[in-house]
């Protein structure tokens, strides 16, 4: 639990925490225009992590166990992500945690598929 989580390849490091107990914020720089801010959390211990990401106004819980070591990867690619900002953890005493924040190009969405067979000939 040592180690904050990797990021992807193609993804560029913004902040990072190594393993700490309690609260902190973690403070990342602004970004190029379209690229995505990717958030990574890393927790053990027994107790739910608390996860605020602003100026944009997302946050996200992580649920950590005593015995096993928890990661949840968010990628956010909304209006604002590509201003600097910073990432609060609010955390119980029993939780170790670490984070890991980057950039990259937005995840593709899938796009809806069509049948070329349903569509009627003309």
């Amino acid at each position: 639990m040592q180690k904050p989580p990797e990021l992807n390849a193609g993804e560029t490091l913004a902040g990072r925490q190594k393993a700490t107990t309690g609260n902190a914020e973690v403070g990342f720089a602004r970004g190029r225009k379209g690229d995505a801010l990717v958030v990574a959390v890393r927790c053990q211990g027994g107790g739910t992590v608390k996860v605020f990401v602003r100026p944009v106004h997302v946050s996200f819980p992580l649920k950590c166990l005593a015995d096993k070591v928890s990661t949840i990867y968010n990628q956010m690619a909304i209006s604002g992500v590509n201003r600097d900002g910073t990432v609060s953890v609010e955390a119980p005493p029993a939780v170790r945690w670490s984070l890991t924040v980057g950039r990259g190009a937005p995840a593709e969405e899938e796009s809806p598929r069509t049948d070329a067979n349903s569509q009627a000939a003309s």
